[in-house]
């Protein structure tokens, strides 16, 4: 088989497994990762390596520039020091542990060492972003997560860097230190100042298709530039995207936010399904290359790394648990999270493609295991709260209405007062389910009305009273006006 026509046919395995994980509500990384192992130990299976640099800029960038771009800037003020914690703190107290495994089991040398440790440590973005996406956890809970999943790479990878600089110049010298030490807070300078040239030009191609293309290429190009420039792609690329995101404003065009969000949808959650299949297909080449002593020293070795990687991860967790009940006790704000989320926070701490680059073992274990039984965690500590989200979103909607009530309670005319009217509607709305309001009255009526428009555009089309790009036009304005009073489970579009 080709290239191509494996990648078709692993796109189709994809599907039919997301349609399994949607119904027995298993989350799909650690599914697809256990598939990419299956077809891979296949026999004339295709060997489909991954290049790593390449792999980080294909698969992370985007991902990275999709969660920072929704990430509240006022949230992680507020998680300063749970985020500082998990994503730096955390991340050089793995990677000791890691350490001191290699070197005391296999003798690595400590630069080695060094640089497994700092690989294995941090949990992926793109993994976490998969598995949590669709997990009722508490907003800070989640907040947290997606919050360090956007940082603990930066200092993973600086890490990682020096490493290879210190064992490939035979030492730790001034240059070395200074461009370690650079590589953050330029990082972040980069990303920033870049991020306000974007925001410049992004004017230049709103409304078009080129205007989203233009999107992935400012992100794929943040990465590349701060590589070459020896700065940290990570922070460059989180930097851009909440710069952006700052500089953005409510008069932005909406045709370009939703179309832009649909691409971005599709395509960050494809490189997801690519990657994790991947991530998994690279299985025989390990095994390829070891003997079966070797195999089975790597095995024992993996499992120690794996266990090593948990606990620490959870010791760390209830450490921190720990300092802010302890601040809290002295009179500083941050709320400590409850023993359950504790547990689920250090618990939830799957490697991806990071971790790919030299530890395939922690990857799959923490995937397939911790990914698999985050969901049953969650509801056996209790901590969904599907109840709470939708009355903060029934909440939400009822204050945006009476917000536009109150801008046009003064206007005249019969079309200021047909909009109050639906203002007022939403403003007022019943919290009793089993209570018919207005809105669904409505929301009935305009579907039934819009169904009718649509059989009479179907005809038109069929009379060829009507061109082809013309019905495409109407057809899209009705599928608006359908959307706009349609359910929550109507406009949602699920990932597995």
């Amino acid at each position: 088989m080709t290239f191509f026509e494996t990648l078709v046919a692993l796109l189709a395995v994809a599907i039919l497994l997301l349609q399994v994980t949607r119904r027995t509500r298993l989350p799909y990384p650690g599914i697809l990762a256990a598939a990419g192992v299956a077809v891979a130990m296949l026999p004339g299976a295709p060997t489909i390596p991954i290049d790593p640099p390449t792999a980080l800029a294909l698969f992370i960038a985007p991902v990275l520039v999709d969660s920072a771009y929704d990430f509240p800037v006022g949230a992680a003020r507020r998680m300063l020091l749970p985020l500082f914690f998990y994503a730096v703190v955390a991340v050089l107290v793995t990677t000791g542990v890691v350490v001191s495994i290699s070197m005391l089991t296999v003798g690595l040398p400590i630069a080695v060492a060094v640089t497994l440790g700092a690989i294995v440590a941090p949990p992926d973005a793109a993994a976490a972003t998969a598995v949590l996406s669709n997990l009722p956890v508490a907003r800070r809970v989640d907040a947290l997560l997606k919050g360090e999943s956007l940082f603990n790479d930066a200092t993973a990878l600086l890490l990682f860097g020096a490493a290879l600089m210190v064992q490939a110049r035979g030492g730790l010298d001034a240059g070395t230190a200074l461009q370690v030490g650079f590589a953050a807070p330029g990082g972040i300078l980069f990303g920033i100042v870049f991020g306000f040239v974007v925001s410049r030009l992004r004017p230049i191609t709103e409304n078009t298709v080129g205007g989203t293309l233009f999107q992935f290429v400012y992100a794929f190009s943040t990465w590349l530039i701060a590589e070459h420039l020896h700065l940290s792609a990570v922070l460059a690329t989180v930097a851009s995207a909440m710069t952006i995101a700052t500089l953005s404003s409510v008069e932005d065009s909406p045709r370009m936010r939703v179309h832009s969000f649909a691409v971005w949808t599709t395509v960050v959650f494809l490189l997801n399904v690519v990657a994790f299949l991947l991530m998994g297909m690279q299985a025989r080449r390990i095994l390829e290359t070891m003997s079966t002593e070797e195999l089975q020293r790597a095995m024992g070795f993996a499992a120690i790394v794996v266990v090593g990687v948990i606990l620490a991860r959870m010791a760390m967790a209830f450490l921190l648990h720990a300092v802010v009940a302890s601040r809290r006790r002295s009179g500083h704000e941050l709320a400590p999270f409850t023993s359950g989320e504790t547990l689920l926070v250090g618990w939830a701490g799957m490697r991806g493609l990071v971790t790919l680059a030299t530890a395939f073992a922690v990857v799959l274990a923490t995937l397939v295991i911790q990914g698999a039984t985050l969901a049953p965690m969650i509801h056996l500590l209790k901590l969904g709260r599907q109840a709470e989200v939708r009355d903060e979103l029934r909440a939400a909607r009822r204050s945006l209405a009476e917000a536009a009530f109150q801008r046009l309670e003064k206007e005249d005319g019969t079309e200021a007062e047909a909009i109050r009217a639906i203002c007022k509607d939403h403003w007022t709305a019943s919290t009793d389910a089993n209570k018919t309001s207005p809105l669904d009255r409505r929301r009935d009526l305009t579907i039934a009305a819009v169904l009718a428009e649509r059989q009479r555009l179907e005809e038109l089309r069929d009379a060829d009273q009507i061109g082809a790009t013309q019905y495409l036009e109407l057809q899209e304005d009705l599928d608006w006006k359908q959307l706009s009073v349609g359910t929550d489970e109507d406009r949602r579009i699920t990932e597995s």
